[in-house]
Formats: structure tokens, C-alpha cells, sequence
């Protein structure tokens, strides 16, 4: 490959933010009563005894990072349980930090998990309470624990087109073209929405045309029903009416003799002489004016309202042609009043509406789909040519690894296929590897266990050169190797820790005796109950932890001889 090539394997990694992972304190965690330590921001190695408790601290630190937990994750007897970590953070989380109104100190994060009996946790950032979706959020920045079930991760294909996309640095246009096919796919469900709408609306247009304009023709009016009731009765009724009317204006002015109002006229002049003879009577002639006022005022409204009755069998006969209609319409629609109808109306009108509202919405969504799926499009261009030319290079920088960790022959391959658009772009990929120069294959269906683990270590070593990468903790990555290959690995991940810190946790001696910092992990089963601690060695007791390693329990002279030289 040319020296000239911008992701050539021996060009010098970008200037890049890094993550620290400084301390960590464990209370009450399953086996760990309590724990407090330092890590050193390179190198640090961990090794003990099986079932020490190694898979109890990454438990501890997957917690810290938002993974689920319960009640069970308690020690025995304790009210609850917290894991602390104190980290140096790099800059791109600080916006979801922000929004999440927490305190930016120049980087420097207290993230702390409370669990307590119930089940229920708690989780803090510089002591402001967050959400278990924001430390879920922030930690692919801050920790990558690799295990050996993640090595499963290696046959998927979204890891490995992630992988590639992150070589190639493209991931921003990645992420552009999975909003733009998420709003390609709300887009086009609304349209179907849409559209089914429509066809319900078409198969019912002309039973709501037919209906409304039935509605409409009748002119409805709120309260007409009332007052056509009222008119009915008076019609009806009239000639019965116009008589007792009559009637009552012939008692108050009578053809013959004196009218009500004349005779208390003419007490009431006779009551206003006598009020001068005898008291009182002056007060009974006003009484009489006021009762002749009333009396003459009804006498006048009797004649009024006389006459506003009507004698007209024609206007009756409207009338209850107009209630027979309204009274049908009720029925027909299954209303109760009038006021329901014109409600009935209004629907009939809005779901007409509606069909031409909805057609104009639909040609508008058709638009903007056209030209959403052009920058779709556009943009899986762009992402395409970004990955033809990264895969060669990926491929090239996996296979030197591959090479270097003993695998002579190995060959590795990127290959890329189109595939229909979706949320990824549009193109498929497949890691490919063969041990033995052969065409190589799918790596799912060929590479072992130990070829797996190296392929792991080979990309997560490619990849810290190229981004910023988080803390990462290997546990065990390298299973199924040994020997030498065993000593190269141990190579390659004390090289990774030379740019940001690596924790890896590993049974072989030549990989625990790269770098400076090793931790050991034991359980002390002396009390009661089993208790895991985990501590840093001396210089002394590394080699002697180096020995156990080579020799088992039984550390032996050449054992010690063995692991002073793996530190040299």
C-alpha cells in the first residue's frame, strides 16, 4: 500500500480526545464488600484464580454504565449497593450531559450507581440525579468491554459494516442517512394512512353527498321544532281561541249597559267626594283608578292578541308538513332534536371536506417523499464510494495485524455488495478470512475460536489508532491462544495502551506481563462468607503472580526464572 494512502496502517493515529478511567469504588456488589482503586491511564493487567471474581467487577462497571440490575446484585445482608467511578471524559458528550443539566467540569465525571433492596437504582453524574438512558447514552464514549460474547458480535453484519463505517469515517453521513430513511418510512406510513383514508372516504362519497345535501336542503334551523310545536297548537286551536277572546272582551265592554271601566270610573268619582265626609275613602278611590288602568290595559292586549290569531287552514297545513319532515329526518338520522341533525350535517360536510383536504395532503407528502428518497439516494452514493475505498485499506491493516499475531497465511477481505436502500445506505458487506491463503470466506463460517479472538484484537487495535476511542477492557480476548502468538497479542495491546488506557483481563503470562500496572483479583473464603477483593502487585509479587501463571499453584524455581524474563 502506498506510504501516501490517508489510512495507511503505518500512518501516525489523528489527534483524538481520550477517555480515563481514574478510580472506581465498589460497595456491597454480589462478592465485594468493599473496593477502591487507582488505574493507571495506560496498561493495566488483571489476572486471578478462576471463579475469583474477575466477572464480578466488569459486572460491577457494566452497571456503572447503564446496564440493568436487581435486587439479587446485593451482598448478602446489605440495603444497597454502589459502584463509582470517577472518570476524564472526552469533550462529545458534553452536550447530552448539558442537556441533561448536568455541571461540565472540565471534563472530570463522578458517575455513581445506588441499587438498593427493592431493586430500584439511582444514578448520579457530579452528584446532579440522570436517568438511566443518559449514563446509557454517554457510555460507548466512556468504557468498551470486551468479552469473550462479544467476539460473537464479529459474524453480525451491523458490527461489521459499524466497523467499516467508523475506518472510513464516514459515520456522520451515516447517521444522515438514517434520519432520512426514518423519515422516508414515517413519510410513506402517513401516506398509507393517507390513502386508505381516501378509499374509505371514496367508497362512502356518495352516501355522504346524498345525505348532506338531504341535510342541507332542509335548511335546519337550531330551536325551529319548538316554535313550529307551539304555532301547531295555536292553529289548530285558533277558532277556539278567537271565541274565548271574544268572550272576554264582551264581559270588560258590554253592548248594552254600563263597561267594566265606566262603572269603576263612576265609583271611583263618587268614592273621591265622599273622601272629604268620611277617611279612608280617598285611598279606596285610587284603588279603583289603579284597578281601571289594569282592566282597560287588558281589555287593549285581549283585542291585540285577538287579532294575531289566525284562521289559516293553509298555514297549518305548512306547518305540520314541516314537523312530519324534521320529525322524519330525526328518525332517519337517529337524532334526537334538531341540534343533532345540524351536527350530523356538519360531519357529512367535513368528511366531503376532508376527501379534497386529503388528496391535496397526499400530493404534497408524494413530493416531499420524491426528494427525501433523492437525498437518500445521494447521500448512499456518497457513503458507498467512502467504504469502496476504505475496505481494501481495512482489510489491509486487519491482514498486517493478522499476520503479525502469527497467522502466516491468513487472508482478509472487505467485500461489499449493493443492497436494496435502507437506514444503512445501500450496500451490504462481509468479512472474509481464510488461514491459509485459500479464496477466504465468510468469517462466521470459518475462523475458530482463537483465529476470532486475534481478528477481535486486530480491529480494536486499528480502530484506536483512527478514533477516539473509550476505555477498554478486555476480558480474555485472548482465548484459544497461546505461545508465542500469545506474547504478540500481548504486544499489540500493550502498543493500544500507549495511546489510551486499556484494561485487559487474561489467564496467559505473556500477555499479563506487558505494561507497568497489574491487578490481581482473589476471593477470600477465611469468614463466613466468600469475600473477592482486588488489589495492585508489587514488583515482587507480580513475579510471583507471572509464575502462578506458568506453573500453577505450585510456583517452581524455573517458574520464577520464566516470568522475571517476560518482564524484561
Amino acid at each position: 500500500m502506498s506510504s501516501k494512502t490517508a489510512r495507511s496502517t503505518s500512518a501516525p493515529p489523528r489527534a483524538r480526545s481520550r477517555t480515563v478511567l481514574r478510580s472506581l469504588h465498589i460497595e456491597n456488589y454480589v462478592l465485594i464488600d468493599s473496593l477502591d482503586i487507582d488505574l493507571p491511564e495506560g496498561l493495566g493487567i488483571i489476572t486471578g484464580q478462576t471463579g475469583a471474581g474477575k466477572s464480578i467487577l466488569l459486572g460491577a462497571l457494566s452497571l456503572l454504565m447503564g446496564a440493568k440490575g436487581d435486587a439479587s446484585l446485593l451482598s448478602a445482608g446489605a440495603q444497597n449497593c454502589i459502584v463509582e467511578g470517577e472518570f476524564s471524559a472526552p469533550e462529545l458528550i458534553r452536550p447530552v450531559l448539558e442537556e441533561a443539566e448536568v455541571e461540565w467540569e472540565a471534563g472530570n465525571l463522578v458517575i455513581r450507581r445506588v441499587l438498593n433492596s427493592s431493586g430500584r437504582s439511582r444514578s448520579f453524574i457530579n452528584d446532579s440525579p440522570v436517568s438511566l438512558q443518559v449514563l446509557q447514552e454517554i457510555a460507548p464514549s466512556l468504557v468498551d468491554i470486551h468479552s469473550q460474547h462479544q467476539s460473537l458480535q464479529l459474524a453480525d453484519k451491523r458490527f461489521q459494516m459499524s466497523v467499516l463505517d467508523h475506518f472510513a469515517g464516514c459515520m456522520h453521513e451515516v447517521e444522515a442517512c438514517r434520519r432520512l430513511w426514518s423519515d422516508i418510512q414515517g413519510r410513506t406510513k402517513e401516506l398509507d394512512l393517507i390513502r386508505e383514508r381516501l378509499s374509505r372516504l371514496q367508497a362512502d362519497r356518495e352516501y355522504n353527498a346524498a345525505r348532506f345535501k338531504q341535510l342541507d336542503d332542509a335548511r335546519l334551523r337550531e330551536g325551529e321544532l319548538e316554535e313550529l310545536d307551539a304555532e301547531q297548537k295555536q292553529l289548530a286551536n285558533a277558532e277556539a281561541i278567537k271565541e274565548s277572546f271574544a268572550a272576554v272582551s264582551s264581559l270588560l265592554e258590554p253592548e248594552e249597559g254600563m263597561s267594566v271601566e265606566s262603572a269603576l270610573k263612576e265609583a271611583e268619582r263618587l268614592l273621591g267626594k265622599l273622601s272629604l265626609l268620611v277617611p279612608g275613602t280617598a285611598e279606596l278611590a285610587e284603588r279603583l283608578r289603579s284597578s281601571r288602568i289594569e282592566i282597560s290595559d287588558i281589555a287593549e292586549t285581549v283585542t291585540e292578541l285577538d287579532s294575531r290569531v289566525k284562521l289559516s287552514q293553509e298555514r297549518l297545513e305548512q306547518v305540520e308538513d314541516r314537523m312530519s319532515l324534521l320529525y322524519g329526518l330525526m328518525q332517519k338520522h337517529g337524532c334526537a332534536s334538531v341540534a343533532e341533525l345540524i351536527a350530523a350535517r356538519e360531519r357529512y360536510s367535513e368528511a366531503l371536506f376532508d376527501s379534497t383536504a386529503l388528496e391535496e395532503k397526499a400530493a404534497a407528502l408524494e413530493r416531499t417523499l420524491t426528494e427525501t428518497r433523492k437525498a437518500h439516494l445521494a447521500i448512499c452514493g456518497k457513503i458507498h464510494s467512502a467504504r469502496q475505498k476504505a475496505a481494501p485499506e481495512l482489510a489491509s491493516g486487519i491482514q498486517e495485524s493478522l499476520r503479525f499475531l502469527e497467522l502466516d497465511r491468513a487472508v482478509f477481505a472487505v467485500e461489499l455488495s449493493a443492497a436494496e436502500p435502507s437506514a444503512n445506505g445501500s450496500d451490504a458487506v462481509t468479512f472474509k478470512f481464510s488461514a491459509t491463503s485459500s479464496a477466504p470466506l465468510d468469517v462466521a463460517k470459518c475462523a475458530s475460536g482463537g483465529e476470532i479472538s486475534r481478528i477481535m484484537l486486530s480491529l480494536k487495535a486499528l480502530m484506536a489508532r483512527y478514533t477516539g476511542m473509550p476505555t477498554m477492557v478486555f476480558d480474555e480476548i485472548d482465548t484459544g491462544v497461546s505461545g508465542s502468538a500469545a506474547d504478540k497479542m500481548g504486544q499489540m495491546i500493550c502498543r493500544m495502551g500507549e495511546n489510551m488506557q486499556v484494561l485487559a483481563i487474561t489467564h496467559l503470562p505473556q500477555v499479563a506481563a506487558k505494561g507497568k500496572a497489574h491487578f490481581v483479583v482473589e476471593k477470600n473464603t477465611s469468614g463466613s462468607d466468600a469475600v473477592s477483593t482486588m488489589r495492585r502487585l508489587s514488583d515482587e509479587e507480580r513475579i510471583n503472580e507471572i509464575a502462578r501463571l506458568l506453573s500453577g499453584e505450585r510456583i517452581t524455581p524455573e517458574a520464577i526464572a520464566n516470568a522475571k524474563a517476560l518482564l524484561l
